[in-house]
């Protein structure tokens, strides 16, 4: 089976190969409408994809989007917004590629000089070492401190959850972090939502609380609190954990402690009792993102306003 060229596609379109290599390499705003869009058409036709090293010589940077994952415990959620983003991205002509984040920023360095992005971003705030290396090497980033968002809005998260838990009529509340070998970039701004709507309710300092999800933690957490006392959870993961605790320890739930976690994953409305819990628009989160990296990096975009992070109380039956 022949491979199609760019010489198929000059002829089809009744131009030069140059002409072809520089409208399908963003270089086409000296030739007419007419013909960059004969050119895209031939080009369709045949099924015909540029170099990606061709275009990467020709802008200086690739068409990649770098998306660095923080190295954190994350769901299923995160999942669905990188799958928003790459769809929404690929509507652009770019394509999203996934990094974890390390301890170093070497490894992230070899991927941005081997493959020249178009931009990275984050959905936490790049640390100083990872910015210092992209202003180096020159290339765009777009994380929660670009997008406004961030601490804010994970500070909302631990408020929204206190103050449910308090207008269930707990008197003491205590937030769960999520103990691993990862970084927690988002479980230290709940919590103090948490205390900030304690303290505002006159109630005593929340417990704070940390465990993996297994039963041993969740057993030791649970015996540290009174009964009585709401739990906010970094997660749906800890809420499950401490809602199997709790009904083993003979505890009743709601009425000896009440439960909330967080993402509205599959499983919350499946526990015993179902798990309240918060959730959010996560195309919302994805199109926010994506749109600051389209503007920063200078792409067409029509009519795609910034949205408002939407958080949403769902309430089931451990609160």
């Amino acid at each position: 089976m022949s491979t199609t060229t760019s010489e198929d596609v000059a002829r089809l379109a009744g131009v030069s190969r140059g002409a072809v290599s520089q409208i399908l390499n963003g270089r086409g705003q000296r030739f007419a409408s007419e013909t960059r869009d004969r050119v895209r058409r031939a080009a369709a036709e045949l099924g015909y994809q540029p170099s990606q090293a061709g275009r990467t010589l020709a802008k200086g940077s690739s068409d990649i989007v770098l998306a660095v994952l923080p190295n954190t415990t994350f769901g299923g959620n995160l999942q669905d917004i990188f799958q928003t983003a790459a769809e929404d991205l690929a509507t652009h002509g770019l394509t999203l590629l996934l990094h974890l984040a390390t301890p170093t920023t070497a490894p992230l360095d070899r991927v941005i000089t081997g493959m020249k992005p178009r931009a990275v971003v984050s959905l936490t705030p790049f640390t100083e070492e990872e910015l210092t290396l992209l202003s180096e090497r020159g290339v765009k980033s777009f994380d929660p401190v670009t997008t406004g968002s961030g601490p804010e809005a994970d500070a909302g998260i631990g408020r929204l959850q206190a103050r449910h838990l308090i207008d269930r009529g707990y008197k003491k509340l205590a937030f769960a972090h999520l103990r691993d070998s990862r970084q927690d970039p988002f479980g230290m701004d709940r919590e103090d939502g948490v205390r900030q709507v304690c303290r505002e309710g006159g109630l005593a300092e929340p417990a704070s609380l940390q465990l993996g999800i297994n039963s041993a933690d969740a057993l030791r957490a649970i015996k540290a609190i009174d009964r009585g006392t709401g739990i906010a959870c970094y997660n749906d993961d800890v809420a499950t954990a401490l809602v199997s605790a709790a009904s083993e320890s003979g505890w009743r739930i709601p009425a000896d402690v009440g439960i909330i976690g967080m993402d509205n994953t599959p499983l919350s409305a499946v526990t015993y009792p179902p798990l309240t819990t918060i959730g959010y628009d996560v195309k919302a989160a994805a199109h926010n993102l994506i749109t600051m990296t389209l503007v920063g990096i200078g792409e067409p975009v029509d009519e795609r306003p910034i949205l408002e992070p939407a958080f949403s109380l769902i309430q089931r039956g451990t609160t």
